[in-house]
């Protein structure tokens, strides 16, 4: 009778700690998905946003054509649903790039740079790759705490019981990755501190007056030359 209580309070505790497991992985998979809808939701905003920054810069520059389907094309390959974390940072990569091209172009249109739709546009643009950027931390982090789970024992055991299985990171890929460099051909020029620098200086040597010869001017003072003293020719002491 005990040996039975024993074993069924040892296979409830089992049960418990499988549920509390089992529990804790569709947590984080919930909030996977959560974030990922997040992210969702910044990249269809940013591809509104670039539409509209595409008519606005035709109106101005309709004959760039091949550089406005570009952007087109790209938006469009974004836009695809059912896209994985994965193939959507790729698809946003190559908008990216074509975007960059677009923006490139409308360098040469001045009347187009002062027009305040394209610049409210691009204010817009920027704000909305920062929440994007934001999102993309918050799902790759809860990504990563869901895939440790997966991979460490014996939570491992419970996922591959249950099919839970590991989610994609959503990763920045190519130029993306590399910070903006901004070099004005002055990389090796040499740049005075400005005048209100504060920094260690040589200690101030004072001037000499006017018509001074310097160190190097002035002659060295001849040197006599003595003949060495005999012992013998000093007087002896006097006696006290």
């Amino acid at each position: 009778m005990i040996t039975a209580i024993v074993i069924a309070v040892v296979v409830l505790l089992l049960v418990g700690v499988v549920v509390a497991m089992y529990n804790g992985l569709i947590k984080l998979r919930n909030l996977v998905q959560e974030a990922w809808r997040q992210i969702d939701v910044e990249l269809t905003r940013r591809h509104d946003l670039i539409g509209n920054l595409v008519e606005t810069v035709k109106g101005y520059a309709a004959h760039e054509r091949g550089t406005l389907e570009d952007v087109m094309r790209a938006r469009s390959a974004a836009m695809q649903p059912n896209q994985s974390p994965a193939q959507q940072a790729d698809s946003e990569n190559i908008l990216s790039q074509s975007l960059g091209r677009l923006l490139a172009v409308a360098e040469a249109y001045p009347d187009l740079k002062a027009n305040q739709n394209f610049l409210a546009l691009q204010q817009e643009l920027t704000s909305t790759e920062d929440r994007i950027a934001s999102a993309r931390r918050y799902y790759n982090a809860t990504v990563r705490d869901l895939n440790t789970k997966v991979e460490t024992v014996p939570t491992n055991i419970v996922a591959n019981l249950f099919g839970i299985r590991q989610a994609e990171y959503f990763e920045a890929v190519g130029e993306q990755r590399e910070a903006p460099r901004v070099d004005f051909g002055q990389r090796d020029a040499t740049i005075p501190p400005p005048s209100g620098y504060s920094g260690a200086q040589p200690p101030h040597t004072p001037q000499a007056p006017p018509g001074t010869p310097s160190p190097a001017q002035t002659p060295a003072a001849p040197v006599e030359h003595t003949q060495p003293i005999d012992p013998t020719d000093v007087p002896p002491a006097p006696r006290a």
